[in-house]
């Protein structure tokens, strides 16, 4: 077995290497804080002397958006990373990849609104993300890592998604986990795909004319209402299978809890401390932690939580996940939020107090 890679890096730092090594064909991206370590890192690896792969600094997140559109269109491994109201101005175009049924990767490290807000941390991007920002139905598949380790393990996931199913995925971050330093172990190097491996892989994709056959045409647009109908109960179908199938999570201590604290992201590993506190003090604790935001795994949490005293919903908002938590429970037991805003990172011992007052009492 070969020997394990182990470096210290940022969150950012990870996203750029795991890009790398994961075959991407091209970055497209524009700096913003709290993200711009990304770009930077692949802008110093250079990566087109080595792999091939594209990096590019756009004018702007719109313009970023439409060259990943059109990389994703001929079938290539394309990602781009901003932050908060970076990711605002692309809604357009990853709406416009969901009609057309695009792969496509998005890192989004997200920081405090509403509008240009602060550069702190915040998860105020949960319904953004998980609703899907730009117009008409569709889903994005979202990843949420709480590790520094899982924002490079996630690259390669939401590229496997993404062209599984032929639809956005987004690495749903922050600013705690894009900026904090930890060991990671890299993932091995892959090989780029070549041309005629990307043309049986991806059929549908637009390569320009051949011999035997004209260019496919990508678009999201259908002027006959009966057609668009059909398009959007198999975006439906579709949808549906991916809730089926890749639903993620993770527990802690939750098989004796008489409460459940769910969060996600930065969020989850201060709730993690939250736990173990709350246990030192004689209370009965468990941690949920949903990886996937969509699918959100509502079948699995309410599972879970039959026989409960109640559930803490701890984010780093004014309460956006909570709404899914109290549909997955529906009333089956008391549901409680709490939460911190303008870029304020809460303590544990928040969490337990709040856990106290809501529920305990």
């Amino acid at each position: 077995m070969a020997e394990q890679e182990v470096k210290l890096m940022k969150g950012n730092e990870a996203i750029a290497h795991a890009a790398i090594r994961c075959g991407a064909d091209g970055y497209f991206g524009y700096p913003i804080t709290p993200q711009s370590e990304i770009i930077e890192t692949l802008a110093a690896l250079k990566p087109w002397e080595t792999t091939g792969m594209v990096v590019l600094q756009a004018e702007s997140e719109v313009a970023s958006i439409n060259m990943i559109y059109g990389g994703a269109g001929a079938g290539k491994r394309v990602l781009t990373s901003s932050s908060s109201p970076g990711v605002a101005l692309m809604q357009e175009g990853i709406s416009y990849m969901a009609g057309a049924e695009l792969p496509g990767v998005f890192v989004n490290v997200q920081r405090g609104g509403p509008g240009l807000g602060t550069i702190q941390p915040s998860q105020s991007d949960y319904f953004q993300a998980t609703r899907g920002g730009g117009n008409g139905d569709y889903n994005v598949i979202v990843l949420a890592p709480n590790s520094v380790q899982e924002m490079a393990d996630f690259v390669d996931l939401a590229f496997e998604l993404a062209f599984k199913y032929r639809n956005p995925a987004m690495i749903l971050s922050d600013g705690v986990i894009g900026q904090m330093m930890e060991k990671v172990v890299l993932p091995p190097q892959k090989p780029r795909r070549t041309e005629e491996e990307i043309r049986k892989e991806c059929p549908w994709a637009s390569m320009g004319r051949t011999a035997d056959r004209n260019p496919n045409i990508i678009t999201s647009l259908e002027l006959k209402p009966e057609i668009m109908e059909e398009r959007n109960l198999h975006l439906q179908e579709k949808y549906r299978q991916i809730r089926e199938n890749e639903v993620r999570f993770e527990t802690q201590q939750c098989e004796d809890a008489d409460y459940v604290i769910v969060s996600f992201g930065s969020a989850a590993r201060i709730g993690e401390k939250a736990v173990e506190l709350a246990r030192e003090q004689g209370l009965k604790v468990g941690l949920f932690r949903p990886i996937t935001l969509w699918p959100f795994p509502s079948k699995q949490l309410a599972d879970l939580c039959k026989g409960k005293k109640g559930i803490l919903v701890s984010e780093i908002n004014a309460g956006q996940m909570v709404q899914d938590v109290r549909l997955a429970i529906d009333g089956a037991l008391p549901v409680e939020h709490f939460g911190r805003l303008g870029g304020i990172v809460p303590d544990p011992e928040e969490i337990v107090n709040a856990l106290k007052e809501k529920l305990v009492k």
